[in-house]
């Protein structure tokens, strides 16, 4: 199986993904307590032309990356009320995991795949990286919901330019901008 430019399985869970009540507290207590970082961090996102359960939403969150080892970590923070996946998840589950990214080479069928599996879509979107995501309901069967990562060469860049950060990293420079 290939493997992405930081070492994870193209196909496998690429990502762990955790909504904190406060993105700030959370880097620095990951950092401080796992030497997880540094943190690539968006203060607002909601993906470009997204839906939340087959409706448009503009829903905002704070979003922050950074790896522990070959992991890649996402910290996603509420920005507003608005329903979204997120607030699903925190809803249903309280604060902490949320969901497993998962690489795919074939969006379209594995988004098809989780479909005729009975996982519903909740959400989906383009990414700042050109490719798109799509949650889907999982829960039934895992701790969380499974976000389909469509993966073409700019998505593997930015996840291994995140990660070529962590090796060798010293704490510094904890924070940094997504870009």
């Amino acid at each position: 199986m290939a493997l992405l430019g930081y070492g994870q399985p193209q196909t496998g869970i690429m990502q762990m993904a955790y909504v904190v009540e406060d993105i700030q507290a959370a880097m620095r207590t990951w950092t401080d307590e796992l030497r997880a970082g540094p943190w690539h961090l968006i203060p607002s996102f909601a993906g470009v032309e997204p839906t939340f359960r087959g409706a448009p939403t503009d829903a905002q969150v704070a979003l922050a990356m950074g790896f522990a080892g070959h992991m890649c970590i996402e910290l996603i923070q509420l920005n507003d009320e608005k329903p979204s996946v997120w607030r699903e998840g925190v809803e249903r589950n309280g604060w902490g995991f949320h969901h497993f990214g998962v690489g795919s080479l074939d969006y379209d069928a594995d988004l098809a795949r989780h479909l005729e599996a009975g996982h519903e879509l909740v959400y989906e979107a383009k990414v700042p990286t050109g490719g798109r995501v799509a949650y889907v309901d999982t829960t039934r069967e895992l701790p969380g919901y499974v976000e389909l990562i469509e993966l073409d060469e700019t998505t593997d860049a930015t996840f291994s330019r995140f990660y070529a950060a962590s090796l060798g990293w010293d704490g510094s420079d904890p924070v940094r901008p997504f870009a």
